[in-house]
């Protein structure tokens, strides 16, 4: 029998829902930006806020399988394309208004200012992988990559976490805060350090259950 968090997650709204709740953000930045109540660098805090609003949504979607095996809720699979679309969606969104802002849309200077700042460098890194998960996460490059190699490439969202926290840490060091920056790396290697675990203790039992010569 389907617990009721389950039967949730596989409504016909659950969908609609979650791509309103993910728009939340991004609409509340838009209507600040206009309103003026950004404060006294709107500019800045549009690019960071937004940037904020892509590494939450990669730890949302890295918690999807540990959720879906330690709570019991193995529908939340169904969401987990739509939520790194989302990730996608914000990191662009990060690189666009900070393409606008920093660099008025000129894109020689972009490609200057990524050459000579390394965080920025990580950062363009990070979204090129992205770029190529989301290009991939539909049926029919499953179909043509085949599910293993599917599944391989998409583990580097683990690579991407690791490349968005150095990001962050590099950005933040200029104020010398880093808080949220050993927030996000600690949950992020626990999540990593789950799944290492998961498949080792899987590896192990699938030694001890192979019948001895």
């Amino acid at each position: 029998m389907l617990s009721p968090v389950n039967r949730w997650l596989l409504h016909p709204a659950a969908k609609p829902a979650l791509f309103l709740v993910a728009c939340l953000p991004f609409a509340w930045l838009v209507w600040a930006a206009f309103a003026d109540q950004l404060g006294a660098n709107p500019a800045e805090a549009l690019v960071r806020s937004l940037g904020d609003w892509n590494i939450r949504f990669l730890v949302v979607v890295l918690l999807v399988t540990p959720l879906r095996t330690i709570a019991g809720w193995p529908a939340l699979a169904r969401l987990r394309r739509m939520l790194g679309l989302f990730v996608f969606f914000y990191a662009t969104m990060h690189l666009l208004a900070y393409a606008w802002f920093d660099q008025g849309f000129i894109w020689r200077e972009v490609v200057a200012d990524t050459i000579k700042r390394p965080f920025i460098l990580v950062g363009m890194l990070a979204w090129s992988m992205l770029l190529l998960l989301a290009l991939t996460s539909f049926n029919k490059a499953i179909r043509w990559l085949g599910a293993r190699r599917w599944q391989w490439l998409h583990r580097l969202v683990y690579v991407i976490a690791g490349l968005a926290v150095l990001h962050f840490f590099w950005m933040r060091s200029g104020k010398n805060d880093f808080g949220e920056v050993a927030v996000y790396a600690c949950i992020f290697a626990a999540l990593l350090g789950w799944r290492a675990w998961r498949s080792w203790t899987r590896r192990a039992g699938t030694k001890s259950a192979a019948p001895h010569p």
